[in-house]
């Protein structure tokens, strides 16, 4: 008998722009097994089934309706365009009344200023949430009871997720494919839709920032060699001099392209590292924090567990566990 597949309902409101709206079926869509089997089915539903206008000069004929809803294993809610601020109606009450169909454990997932249909819902209210940064301080000041982070790209509160802009949208469905499948699986989600396998979602928008001249010198070919140094012990003096910078003028400009400081990206970056490795193979935690260049094992607890609240072999087990229940529709949360 065929394995049950992960359902992802794709929500498109009158307004919606097509390119997020296509984002779940081509990430989820192009997610197979070992066996070539395909691990989502991806249904989209208006309010009502049939025509769909959207923020293009063109609409679109769904089937379903809301009440598909009660099937959904994640729902996912792209952003539209709804007239002037004042004429706004982030939550009509047909969408108030089809999110009580949702299942326990249902996952919730909006693009961009969809953040806003989920607020007004009150799903929000005591968690953290990402919306674009150019909206930032105004969902805020609408919703106080939300700590908006406006700098990230998405966050994964567990059951809900929120995701920044346009190709955030991206990261964030192929972060789902990897919690539920492993890297493994996104990577290769990755390659066919040609689109960076990863960008944490604590990784900063690509928010206004004056743009370099055209003489500037980047930081870029010098986080691609460290990236194939983890495992050894980097300096920011060793950073600055591969980049032949002043230590200062490096920092100062690698914040400015990457949105945080040298020591922050490299430990982000080695933690990465550490999770592949506890992912892909069967390797000794003392070999992974050795590989990642965290040294010692109790090292690597530390940095893990301030980057995910766990313990590396609570990591690997939580995974192998994950990866054990893939294709019967099960979510592993970090």
């Amino acid at each position: 008998m065929d394995p049950v597949r992960h359902r992802v309902v794709v929500l498109a409101l009158d307004g919606v722009y097509p390119f997020e709206m296509s984002i779940p079926v081509r990430i989820f869509g192009t997610a197979v097994g070992p066996d070539g089997e395909a691990l989502y089915e991806v249904i989209t539903c208006g309010l009502v089934g049939g025509t769909v206008r959207t923020a293009a000069d063109f609409t679109v004929a769904v089937e379903h309706a809301v009440d598909v809803f009660a099937s959904a294993d994640t729902l996912v809610i792209p952003p539209f365009a709804c007239g002037p601020e004042e004429e706004r109606d982030w939550l009509p009450a047909p969408l108030a009344d089809a999110f009580r169909l949702l299942r326990p454990g249902a996952r919730i997932v909006s693009f961009c200023t969809a953040s806003y249909v989920l607020a007004t819902a009150g799903l929000l209210d005591g968690r953290r949430a990402a919306t674009h940064w150019n909206d930032a301080d105004a969902f805020q000041r609408a919703f106080p009871r939300i700590e908006v982070d406006p700098g990230v790209l998405f966050v994964d509160d567990g059951d809900v997720l929120t995701a920044a802009g346009v190709a955030a949208g991206v990261d964030l469905c192929l972060h789902l494919v990897r919690r539920d499948h492993g890297s493994e699986v996104a990577n290769r989600v990755a390659r066919l839709c040609v689109v960076p396998p990863w960008r944490e979602g604590g990784q900063a928008q690509f928010i206004e920032r004056p743009v370099p001249p055209p003489s500037a010198a980047t930081t870029s070919a010098t986080r691609a060699w460290a990236l194939g140094r983890l495992g050894r012990p980097l300096t920011l003096g060793e950073l600055a001099a591969h980049a032949r910078m002043s230590v200062r003028t490096f920092s100062r400009r690698f914040r400015d392209e990457v949105g945080m400081t040298p020591v922050q990206w490299l430990t982000q970056q080695r933690v990465e590292h550490a999770r592949r490795l506890l992912e892909a193979t069967d390797l000794p935690v003392d070999r992974v924090a050795a590989d990642a260049g965290f040294g010692t094992s109790a090292s690597l607890r530390a940095h893990m567990a301030a980057a995910l609240g766990v313990s590396p072999m609570t990591y690997r087990q939580t995974f192998r566990a994950g990866t054990d229940r893939a294709g019967a529709g099960e979510t592993v949360s970090r």
